[in-house]
């Protein structure tokens, strides 16, 4: 039976599924309330300046409606006939400054959709006498006062990035100072928490993974497999050492969802369950590199930021899992007086079977989602 297959082999078999059904379609890669201004300095003293986010942090700030919500990508033809007032919010919300204060002349900008976020590429020139140049943005916080930006720098041979917030808008580029590994460690482990606990596909195949859980053992079991798993590929994808396409990774998360799901129907036993996290994990873990990927990862502080990333995303999985076996096992003694009135042990199956059902139709619906559904 399939549901007994070794989880390696069901992993792959999910990602031959996932490039039959999804190729070449995109799948979501942006996080809102999160955008990425990527900067080159050039020789010549001009700055090109490539600004990203997420189609309905767009539609928020723009007034615009590029994000069609049931595919979860930017449509091109509602872009380009709104592509003005998309470069006239990036404009009057960052800028290229000379060392004086003064802007320097920005060229047109270039608007383009990117799956499910949108590109305003703009080239400034600051001319020879700038000095010291600055970059300001305030690119979300007029909606979101919580909103970050990720600034990617790159100077000649050197190559440095920095993060924005509404309490600090503005970075230097010529002369800015590498990130500490304080700062390093700080921003990575919290964005691997967040991404994880934003991640409702990642949350799910969690839940799926521990609702036969009893003991605490096993669930360690599952969750170090998980880790091991997601690990493996998070390095060899943010080494650029292995990269797999998001159109195939994202509905493969999805099929795995579903697939662990489905097996609570066949098997009480979650001993063995560890190779399914393990096996998954290798396919969770090219989902977690994009999240990262996203952010980039800085050459002078590589190993900190792949680290603290992975830790995050372990704090993360144990904080929901802290979460739902407890109330697994106060749902189990609620239901031995409520409904058995005795002293018996087990979890009523029903329970199980109607939040796998639930899972199951998540995992399928995502999965059309990120494939049917962006053809």
């Amino acid at each position: 039976m399939i549901l007994r297959w070794n989880s390696a082999v069901a992993a792959l078999a999910l990602v031959v599924l996932a490039v039959l059904a999804a190729w070449p379609g995109g799948a979501a890669a942006h996080q809102i309330n999160l955008s990425t201004a990527r900067i080159s300095i050039n020789a010549d003293r001009t700055v090109d300046v490539d600004v990203a986010m997420k189609g309905s942090d767009v539609d928020r700030v723009a007034g615009t409606s590029v994000y069609d919500s049931q595919t979860g990508l930017v449509r091109p033809d509602a872009l380009a006939a709104s592509a003005a007032r998309v470069a006239g919010y990036i404009a009057a919300h960052s800028a290229v400054l000379a060392a004086d204060g003064a802007r320097c002349q920005a060229g047109d900008s270039t608007v383009a959709p990117d799956e499910d976020g949108v590109k305003v590429q703009t080239r400034w020139s600051c001319g020879p006498d700038s000095g010291a140049l600055r970059y300001r943005s305030t690119v979300l916080f007029d909606v979101a006062p919580d909103a970050r930006q990720v600034v990617l720098v790159k100077d000649g041979t050197r190559s440095f990035q920095d993060l924005l917030d509404a309490s600090r808008t503005e970075s230097v580029l010529s002369e800015a100072a590498q990130p500490t590994t304080f700062q390093v460690v700080k921003l990575y482990l919290g964005a691997g928490v967040e991404h994880i606990l934003i991640g409702y596909d990642h949350i799910a195949f969690l839940v799926a993974i521990v609702l036969w859980a009893r003991r605490v053992w096993p669930v360690v079991k599952l969750v170090t497999a998980f880790t091991i798993g997601h690990s493996i590929t998070l390095s060899l994808a943010a080494l650029d050492i292995v990269r797999i396409p998001s159109s195939i990774i994202e509905p493969a998360i999805a099929a795995s969802i579903v697939f662990v799901a489905a097996e609570n129907f066949f098997s009480h036993d979650i001993q063995k369950r560890w190779r399914d996290t393990l096996g998954f994990g290798l396919v969770h873990g090219f989902g977690f590199a994009s999240a990262l990927q996203e952010f980039g990862i800085p050459k002078t502080a590589l190993i900190p930021a792949l680290a603290s990333f992975n830790v995050g995303v372990e704090i993360g999985q144990v904080a929901i899992v802290s979460v739902v076996v407890p109330l697994l096992v106060g749902f189990d003694k609620l239901s031995d007086v409520v409904v058995q009135g005795r002293g018996h042990v087990g979890r009523p199956p029903a329970a199980v079977y109607a939040l796998s059902t639930v899972i199951v139709m998540l995992g399928s619906y995502w999965f059309l989602e990120r494939t049917i559904f962006q053809a």
